[in-house]
């Protein structure tokens, strides 16, 4: 007889039947992860539909599979409806592996040759903002606001914006500043990550030597596996 064994849920929202949150797991974990008290966007989507006296829809998308299975289709699916339309923090543990991408994305991955990182560096691991065709200024303030840093942050010299595991521009942090303290682009927008414990750099290009050693380069190998924090200190 099939078991559920793993999962891939969907948590739906019943005002206009649209996806919102993509997970993975055995067991009740589609029911007990609807109690998450955590200040991220699924929390606060399920918050605004408990105010209206709703609850999410919750559907499962596949079962019966082993947890590698499982990390794959949840990945998938979240490529596939578009991270920035769901409220996931991440793409996906399996989506290192052949995520949903253009050609040319494809090819700058695979060409990218690793690099062994020798100077004080904060990787940035833009994933849900970063684009194709996107302005300076966006990668910018993409990189540099707002993260949840300690005191390792006043020791980086250096911020790597990562998408995909390449590095897409070199930034050489020159003060640090609690979120929310400089203007934005998306500021125009309504757009503002802050709060305790959230800090910006404000920076300016690396130096050219600098650039060249680690623009385009795969960084790859410094994320672990299935990690949702999207900075990583390295030599700090």
């Amino acid at each position: 007889m099939l078991r559920i064994k793993y999962y891939v849920y969907l948590y739906i929202d019943p005002r206009n039947e649209q996806v919102f949150y993509i997970g993975k797991g055995k067991g009740n974990r589609a029911f007990v992860h609807l109690k998450g008290t955590r200040d991220n966007d699924k929390v606060r989507r399920i918050t605004e539909l408990r105010k209206l006296n709703l609850e999410p829809r919750i559907e499962i998308l596949k079962y019966g599979l082993t947890e590698k299975e499982a990390l794959l289709v949840e990945a998938t699916a979240i490529d596939l409806l578009d991270i920035s339309n769901l409220t996931n923090a991440a793409r996906g543990h399996g989506s290192r592996y052949g995520a949903r991408a253009s050609v040319q994305e494809i090819a700058d991955r695979l060409d990218a040759r690793p690099i062994k990182i020798t100077e004080p560096v904060l990787l940035v691991n833009i994933s849900r903002a970063f684009h194709y065709g996107m302005s300076a200024v966006e990668l910018y303030d993409a990189t540099r606001s707002a993260w949840r840093l300690g005191n390792k942050r006043v020791e980086v010299e250096y911020a790597l914006p990562v998408y995909q595991g390449n590095v897409r521009e070199v930034y050489q942090v020159t003060s640090w500043l609690p979120g929310g303290s400089s203007l934005r682009n998306d500021d125009y927008h309504g757009k503002r990550g802050s709060g305790p414990s959230r800090w910006e750099f404000v920076g300016i290009l690396a130096p050219e030597e600098i650039r060249r050693k680690y623009l385009n380069r795969s960084v790859e190998k410094y994320f672990k596996q299935g990690s949702q924090n999207p900075v990583k200190y390295v030599n700090c």
